[in-house]
């Protein structure tokens, strides 16, 4: 079974289906396969249309819309943001994202994205860090270990090699969850006491936390030299984890910066406070890691391009697949102008059933 070229018939990728293809291609091959789509996607960044996420605050959470184009396909996410649904038993995150042709502007895939979401922020953040990470790094200090944890240690290992872990949580259960989830997986992995405990030793420092916060999870004191700062939960105005001292310490790399100076850890500096840009470090037209000792911060907010690579990765993997299933997602009549006449068929269809 392969998407079939139906105009109206659309695949759609569930979340059963969704974990059915991770678990068939097996979560670190995906978390390396799709980390090149990633990064290819970052080598041609001038090919994209790009514009800051579209986004609509609540007390409670932000809802955003994040849409992107390479001239040939398009393609977006709907996505949502909400901390306190931890206390209903609900997700933080949960997303779909749709795949369209540009020429005809018919959708080609709509899919599930709070795993695919997960994947493709672990995938782009070991992205990043092979370009600045210290050379060797081992050990990776995991601070939040929510429901990105796992999924960053795996690509951080399959890329990299970090087998090392050291994790916190200000919930000991979410660190217990995580270090069992991890277990029998390559890692040697340390539940700490406290943040400044988790860092101790570490070559890089992952932050992903959720509180819809001005929080400081990393002082200044607990970053020495040679470290690289990875850092995934600040991406919403008013929501950051890093002190500001680090910040100016640190040589900073984003991904879209119109994007993360209203998000990202940098919301925190003067507008014209030096960064690089991620995609120009792929493609060698800037240096990341310079000198063994020097600290980078990769200020990780998510941007629409990962997304984009996320779903042409998992449409190409749909080709000779049957996890998918297939939506009369498109009103498409023999006659493109005679909609109505759809209906009036479809209406003595049904009187005659």
């Amino acid at each position: 079974m392969t998407p079939t070229p139906n105009l109206n018939i659309v695949p759609f990728v569930s979340v059963e289906n969704m974990m059915d293809l991770v678990l068939a291609v097996g979560v670190e091959t995906f978390l390396v396969e799709l980390a090149a789509y990633v990064e290819e996607d970052f080598r041609r960044w001038e090919s994209f249309d790009k514009t800051a996420r579209i986004a609509s605050h609540s007390p409670d959470g932000v809802i955003e819309l994040m849409p992107t184009s390479d001239g040939k396909l398009y393609g977006f996410k709907y996505v949502n943001g909400h901390p306190k649904n931890t206390r209903t038993g609900r997700q933080t995150v949960t997303a779909f994202g749709v795949l369209a042709d540009v020429d005809s502007g018919y959708p080609l895939l709509f899919s599930e994205m709070t795993i695919l979401t997960a994947l493709r922020t672990a995938a782009t953040s070991a992205v990043a860090a092979k370009y600045l990470a210290p050379k060797g790094a081992r050990t990776m200090a995991l601070i939040g270990n929510g429901a990105q944890s796992e999924f960053q240690a795996i690509a951080f290992k399959a890329l990299l090699g970090i087998d090392r872990l050291r994790l916190y949580d200000i919930d000991r259960q979410a660190t217990e969850r995580c270090r069992r989830n991890l277990e029998g997986m390559g890692f040697s992995v340390l539940s700490c006491s406290s943040p400044e405990e988790a860092v101790e030793g570490a070559d890089i420092v992952t932050t992903a936390t959720a509180d819809k916060q001005n929080a400081t999870i990393l002082t200044d004191n607990m970053i020495g030299s040679s470290v690289h700062i990875n850092a995934v939960g600040g991406d919403c105005p008013g929501k950051t984890e890093l002190h500001r001292d680090i910040l100016l310490r640190s040589d900073i790399f984003v991904e879209y910066p119109p994007q993360t100076r209203i998000e990202g850890e940098i919301q925190q500096l003067d507008a014209d406070h030096p960064i690089t840009e991620l995609w120009q470090v792929v493609t060698g037209a800037a240096t990341g890691r310079s000198s063994a000792a020097q600290v980078t911060l990769f200020d990780s907010v998510g941007f629409a391009t990962e997304d984009f690579s996320a779903l042409r990765y998992v449409r190409d993997q749909l080709v000779g697949s049957d996890r998918f299933q297939s939506l009369d997602l498109v009103a498409d009549p023999d006659e493109p102008r005679d909609l109505f006449g759809m209906l009036l068929r479809r209406a003595r269809l049904t009187a005659t059933a």
